[in-house]
């Protein structure tokens, strides 16, 4: 299957209907002190680059870079259609992403996910993409339902995944 991923409005009424889903199943798998799931208006934010991947004007998934400093950006608002798990989408988006923040100068990428057994797929993609476990950085707090990763770009600059 052929994925195009762009730069996307998180506006466009598709995109707002799969990111409903999406903070939907962020909220219902962990404590509301603890999901940090952006919403549309977060998302239209300067410092945040909002992607969409698309087969044939079809939206499949979604994921967002934000600015945390010059060298630092987190990835956020990672989803997948779940019909079209497991075909690439949710790979094709990191390998997109990382190649991006490369491309502007970051050093590394860091992100946040649920450590309960919901997000076990998507803690299992970042790994084999490259990203590592690491301490909280930005505003996070360490909690039992979140685990933070991050992966450095200066030692994988372009599309990590093994």
């Amino acid at each position: 299957m052929e994925v195009d991923i762009a730069i996307d409005d998180p506006r466009a009424e598709d995109v707002k209907a799969l990111l409903a889903i999406h903070l939907g199943f962020a909220r219902s798998a962990t404590p509301a002190e603890y999901s940090f799931a952006l919403d549309v208006e977060q998302l239209i934010d300067s410092a945040v680059t909002f992607f969409s991947a698309r087969n044939d004007g079809r939206l499949l998934g979604v994921a967002a870079l934000k600015r945390l400093d010059g060298g630092h950006a987190e990835l956020k608002s990672m989803h997948t259609r779940e019909i079209e798990r497991g075909r690439g989408v949710g790979r094709a988006l990191v390998d997109h992403i990382v190649t991006f923040a490369a491309s502007q100068g970051y050093q590394r990428v860091s992100l946040e996910t649920g450590s309960t057994d919901e997000f076990v797929s998507a803690r299992a993609l970042y790994i084999k993409m490259g990203f590592r476990p690491c301490a909280p950085f930005g505003d996070y707090q360490a909690s039992a339902y979140n685990t933070f990763m991050t992966l450095d770009l200066q030692s994988a600059p372009v599309a990590p995944g093994g």
